[in-house]
Parts: C-alpha cells; sequence; structure tokens
C-alpha cells in the first residue's frame, strides 16, 4: 500500500518532518559567520552538500523559521560579510555541535557558548572552529532565497578559497573515512554515525562496463535467496565466468560435498548454492559466487 500526499495539502510542519526524515542522513554544515559590527556566530545546517570539484563549491541553507518565519543570523551575516568557513562535524564534538543550534540572540558567540576554539581564519574574516576535522574557507558568491514564507530555504553558495585538514584523519596524505568518525543528521533529532561496521565498501563501475541485471541466466535473475543488492553486485562483473571457470568450480571441495549431501534433489541442490553463493558475495569474492551460480544453472 502507498500513501500519496500533495504537499499543498499538510502542514508546512508536516511537511518538513517527512523530508527531512525521507532525505537522510545529510552531512552538516558548521557555519561560522561574522556580521559587519565583528560579532561571530556559529550554526549547524543539515541543507547542506557539496555540488562542485572545479570550482570547488559547497551549498548550505538556512531555512526561514517554521515558527515566526525569520531569517537565521547566518543567512543575516553572510549578506553584510560574504564569507564563511565551513567545518565539518564528527562525532567527538557532536553534542557541543547540538549545543550551537541554541537560537541565542544576535550577538551571542556560539564558539563561546558551545565551548570551541575559535582559530583565526588565512583568507576570510569568520574563525574557524579548532576542533573540527576539516574546515574550509568559504567566498560566498550568491545568495538565492527561494521565498519569503516559513520554512523556505536560501541557497549560500560557497566558493571553497582554503582547506584545512588535522593531520591525525590522514592515511597515506589522504583523508580516511574510517578516521574521520562523520555523522549525519537524521530527521527529528536522530543522527547517525559513520564508522565501525556502518561502513561499507561497493565497487564503483567507472573504469569498467559491468554487464547489468538483464544479462544474468533468468534462473539468477528469480532467485528466492539472493537480493536486489546481491544481483546489482553480480551485475557489476564485466563478463559471465567462462566455461572453464564453472568447470573449475564444479570441482571445488565445498561444492563436492553439497552435491554428496542433497543427492538427487535438483530443487534443494539449486537453493542451497545460491545460500552458498550469497556467503560468498558477502565475502567479497563476487566472480567465485557467479561462477557458483553458473553451475547451479547446469544442474
Amino acid at each position: 500500500m502507498i500513501k500519496t500526499i500533495h504537499p499543498t495539502d499538510i502542514s508546512q510542519q508536516d511537511l518538513h518532518g517527512i523530508l527531512l526524515t525521507a532525505v537522510a542522513p545529510r552531512p552538516i554544515c558548521f557555519a561560522s559567520t561574522i556580521d559587519a559590527k565583528g560579532n561571530v556566530n556559529l550554526s549547524p545546517f543539515s541543507y547542506f552538500n557539496v555540488f562542485s570539484s572545479n570550482p570547488p563549491v559547497l551549498i548550505f541553507s538556512p531555512a526561514r523559521s517554521g515558527r515566526d518565519n525569520s531569517l537565521k543570523h547566518s543567512h543575516q551575516n553572510v549578506k553584510e560579510v560574504p564569507e564563511v568557513v565551513i567545518n565539518i562535524v564528527n562525532h567527538p564534538m557532536v553534542e557541543q555541535m547540538s549545543l550551537s543550534s541554541t537560537a541565542y540572540g544576535k550577538g551571542v558567540n556560539e564558539f563561546i557558548k558551545a565551548g570551541f576554539t575559535e582559530v583565526p581564519s588565512d583568507k576570510v574574516k569568520p574563525p574557524r572552529v579548532g576542533e573540527a576535522p576539516v574546515s574550509f574557507e568559504c567566498s560566498v558568491t550568491e545568495i538565492i532565497e527561494l521565498a519569503d514564507t516559513p520554512g523556505a530555504g536560501n541557497l549560500i553558495l560557497c566558493k571553497v578559497e582554503l582547506i584545512h585538514i588535522n593531520q591525525k584523519y590522514l592515511s597515506n596524505d589522504t583523508l580516511d573515512t574510517t578516521k574521520l568518525d562523520l555523522v549525519g543528521r537524521m530527521g527529528g533529532s536522530w543522527y547517525t554515525r559513520s564508522n565501525g561496521t556502518s561502513l561499507f565498501e561497493i565497487p564503483k563501475p567507472i573504469k569498467t562496463q559491468g554487464i547489468g541485471i538483464d544479462a544474468l541466466p533468468e534462473g539468477i535473475r528469480n532467485s528466492t535467496v539472493l537480493t536486489g543488492n546481491n544481483l546489482g553486485r553480480l551485475g557489476n562483473l564485466e563478463a559471465l565466468p567462462s566455461r572453464a571457470e564453472i568447470a573449475s568450480m564444479q570441482q571445488d571441495d565445498e561444492l563436492v560435498m553439497l552435491a554428496k549431501k542433497v543427492g538427487s534433489d535438483t530443487v534443494s541442490h539449486k537453493l542451497q548454492l545460491h545460500w552458498l553463493a550469497q556467503r560468498i558475495l558477502e565475502e567479497g569474492e563476487t566472480a567465485k559466487a557467479m561462477a557458483v551460480l553458473m553451475h547451479a544453472e547446469t544442474l
């Protein structure tokens, strides 16, 4: 059953909740700005991402308040001083970051309220967060105000002028995802943490061209065991295994023992081979799993 909703048929608050719960996890822009009088502001925004690498452009959106339609101080500040430092948030600082989102009055320095270290920037006026794993000094090139209604976003286009990286998050002089321990924003008061078993790798089909799920034999495509993710991984292979590779797999000790165990029950034999192939896939041996499945097709 599908519930279909027209955005204009529900309240702004309900629409906000659906959008932010469904479109997640979202990276967090921890933006430090400064007004014309020199007052510093530090605020987190999860309407944020990278949109270009050449030129290097980040965009965040301080939305109007859904309660009173007021503008965020960050939005006001970049209109006065078109510069910002976008600091990346990781788990060791997430509670302090959340505290800084408190609606303090204009002119209150959230660096002080949340206990962060102000570090002078090299190219822009706003300071950066000393505790951040990565900070981007940016010039604001454009502000796009989407509407003047409660909840309306205001896109702040930021050109990266300088990057600061805490070296403890590097491996072989490259940013290491496993060390960064980043966090993402979910719906409501929920966050997610990108470390440990929550991280996984998928081979990217950039340098090679996968055969596609449509090129898999029907018995594999319609497997009652293999998931969509399993089929996607198989479809990323450049070619189906050769007859020689399938014949070699048929001599595998585990397959020989399995054949003896199930005997003449072909249906059970194929099912067990599919379970075996799924396990092999999860171990990262895609070509071997494909050979097992192709062997199952010969039964």
